[in-house]
């Protein structure tokens, strides 16, 4: 019941006309609908959640933090202890923190170096990396990396849509031939049933030959399974067509009174966004595919950065003021203080020199790709141009091919019509007419293909449906 009170949402928000028998799905509509509804299409959006996501984590690195740490322990009626130790800490971008501490502790067993006055020791300083982790460290790199990675995502996100609007475009162009071929049929099936009856009132009346009303005959069945093999074809492009169409999580199946535009060309180059783009205004720097392997690029630059810098040797250094009354600002002078310097170095660096030999590989890696997808999509666009001047030609000539049949086939008709011609000939020139049709479907399914793949290689994500 939910998916039939959808459907008929569905249809009812594309009629044209409440009165017409026929309810005209349009191309712009029809990829609007995709657009907003399809799973694929909702899909590509969480790349850009999940982008934002990554960057939400990464400068979580660089939150405030509170830390508390107490213990107590009493043993046969003695206190051990009871240490009590908290600090607020504040990381920054360029690899310094800012601290600011307090300790406590009291017992009959708690070491001399912990013997603090009855209020506590307040401390406040600061700990930095002077070698490595100094221009760059983990959090730094992450976060970088975090940003270039939502960058990549919105990117990513153009190729997702661009793709799932490329295969509803085939689906719909491939259910329009399906549509036109089955009307070719139908009307010359029409056309057959009006000849063999004609024929036939000839027949009766002696003018002609009874042998002919079977000839006539023929054609007529002939035109019938003709049709009855495109409906099946129709039917089977409208099933295909069907699984791009969503509404709300729902899937929509169109009803046998929908039908395509027949009028599509004049929409395509608008609903697509590929009206007035000639070859020579083609760009290929703001390409998605590229924007995307360019940011991926930038990451990989970053981590090999990283890299190099963990070369270093550690050197961290850390400097706190210690006071009693914080209270006092002057209390906080520079002979009363706790610090301290940590120094780390591997004698050989072997894991080092191999993630950062591993770190080069991938960014090569990535370059060569970047490379190679610049040149595959300028070549594919170049020969796309092409392609489509050549189909510009083909519709022509096959325009006139169908023209100079149906003369043909008129003529042939009024031969007939004295006496001076034959069904034979009446049906080959008709079948050659019907090829010449259903040809002229064909080059126009590859026309409208080719400028569906002119979409694809530009990457475009249209705003305008």
């Amino acid at each position: 019941m939910k998916r039939l009170l959808f459907t008929v949402a569905f249809l009812i928000v594309i009629i044209v006309n409440a009165q017409q028998d026929t309810i005209t799905l349009n191309f712009n509509e029809y990829l609007g609908y995709v657009k907003k509804y399809h799973p694929i299409a909702k899909q590509a959006q969480l790349t850009i959640s999940i982008g934002q996501a990554n960057l939400m984590k990464a400068r979580g690195g660089f939150d405030p933090k509170i830390e508390v740490d107490f213990e107590r322990k009493e043993f046969k009626d003695s206190e051990y202890w009871e240490r009590l130790n908290g600090t607020f800490k504040i990381p920054t971008y360029f690899g310094v923190e800012f601290k600011g501490g307090f300790e406590q502790s009291e017992g009959d067993f708690i070491n001399q170096d912990e013997t603090f006055p009855v209020d506590g020791l307040y401390s406040a300083g600061v700990s930095m990396s002077l070698a490595r982790g100094f221009w760059i460290n983990e959090r730094m790199a992450t976060l970088r990396k975090a940003k270039f990675f939502r960058e990549q995502t919105k990117a990513d996100q153009d190729l997702l849509v661009n793709k799932i609007l490329f295969d509803a475009s085939l689906a719909y162009f491939d259910w329009l031939q399906a549509y036109n071929d089955a009307k070719i049929f139908s009307n010359f099936l029409k056309n057959s049933e009006v000849r063999f009856q004609g024929v036939k009132r000839r027949a009766i009346a002696g003018d002609i030959a009874i042998i002919d009303t079977v000839e006539a005959k023929i054609a007529v069945q002939n035109r019938a399974l003709g049709l009855e093999q495109a409906k099946v074809r129709l039917m089977n492009k409208t099933l295909e067509l069907s699984n791009f169409l969503w509404i709300n999580d729902v899937p929509v199946e169109l009803q046998p009174n929908v039908i395509p535009d027949v009028n599509v060309e004049e929409d395509i180059d608008v609903t697509l966004e590929i009206m007035g783009k000639p070859l020579d205004s083609f760009t290929i720097e703001n390409h998605p595919k590229l924007r995307s392997l360019d940011f991926k690029i930038d990451g990989l630059l970053v981590d090999k950065r990283l890299k190099i810098n963990k070369l270093l040797p550690t050197i961290d250094v850390n400097y706190n003021f210690l006071t009693a009354t914080p209270e006092l600002l002057n209390s906080f002078e520079s002979q009363q203080y706790k610090g301290g310097i940590n120094f780390y170095f591997p004698l050989f660096l072997r894991k080092e020199r191999g993630d950062l030999r591993l770190a080069k590989f991938k960014l090569k890696d990535a370059q060569y790709e970047r490379d190679n997808a610049q040149v595959e999509i300028k070549n594919k666009v170049f020969a796309i141009y092409k392609e489509l001047d050549s189909y510009v030609t083909q519709n022509e000539l096959i325009f006139n091919i169908v023209r100079d049949y149906n003369t043909l086939l008129s003529a042939e008709e009024r031969k007939f019509s004295f006496g001076e011609s034959s069904l034979f000939l009446i049906n080959s020139r008709e079948s050659k007419l019907i090829d010449a049709e259903l040809k002229q479907n064909q080059v126009q399914n590859k026309f409208f293909t080719t400028k569906a793949k002119l979409f694809k290689s530009l990457a475009i994500n249209p705003d305008n449906i």
